[in-house]
């Protein structure tokens, strides 16, 4: 097996683990009226991201984000075609795990949309696209302090990455849904067919994925210290 086919699949493994908890755990939530609440939602998104940047970051850099995916490739860090591969394996493991949502869950995509993410009734588009555009450049900038400047600490990565999804959430979730991650917010808005306001969870975390990174690329980082292999994330974990 190829080394990017290898990527491509780890990207699709992870990106299916990380939208069946995630979405699956709003479907839980429903069904066990109310058993999880936001705080179990949260822990086990980001105990899940933290779990695949173990088990796959020696492999793809489990970016299982198209948002994560873009800033690695404005910044140099990955060639467009690796970008492109990583993009569609992670969309199509989110509609994957989806689609399985359906099947075990049929009354999840009435009730709650599959856990497709959405803006509380009071917030505009405008105001949600901010919130997500925010809290996903401080997910990238953490991105980059803990994985991508090898002047990080070595094996903190995943705690620290899966640390700050957690604590998004508690945060963003009542109010957008915190997905920072456009394959996250794609894969139950397809399925489900729910579509209200989703530009904005793609709009949002891109602008500040880049944003993000740039920053951090061009003032933090020193050049001659960054590892060759910038297109992984949890690599030597």
């Amino acid at each position: 097996m190829s080394v990017p086919f290898r990527k491509y699949v780890a990207e699709f493994v992870g990106t299916f683990a990380l939208v069946f908890i995630a979405a699956g755990s709003n479907a839980i939530d429903h069904i066990s009226h109310g058993s999880l609440g936001l705080t179990g939602m949260a822990v086990t998104t980001g105990v899940t991201v933290m779990v695949m940047i173990y088990a796959i970051g020696h492999i793809s850099g489990a970016h299982i984000n198209p948002a994560v995916t873009i800033a690695m490739a404005v910044t140099g860090k990955m060639g467009a075609r690796n970008c492109f591969g990583y993009i569609v394996s992670q969309v199509s493991g989110a509609c994957a795990a989806s689609f399985v949502l359906m099947e075990l869950f049929p009354s999840a995509v009435s009730s709650v949309n599959l856990g497709a993410t959405s803006l509380r009734t009071d917030i505009s588009p405008g105001t949600g696209l901010m919130i997500e555009a925010i809290l996903t450049f401080l997910l990238v900038f953490t991105i980059f302090g803990v994985a991508v400047d090898s002047r990080s600490p070595p094996g903190m990565a995943g705690f620290a990455i899966g640390s700050f999804v957690l604590l998004a959430i508690l945060v963003g979730g009542p109010v957008t849904g915190a997905s920072m991650n456009p394959a996250r917010s794609f894969g139950p808005a397809l399925i489900s067919g729910y579509w209200t306001d989703h530009l904005v969870y793609w709009i949002g975390p891109i602008i500040g994925g880049i944003v993000a990174a740039l920053l951090y690329d061009n003032v933090f980082i020193e050049k001659n210290v960054l590892g060759e292999n910038g297109d992984t994330i949890g690599q030597g974990l």
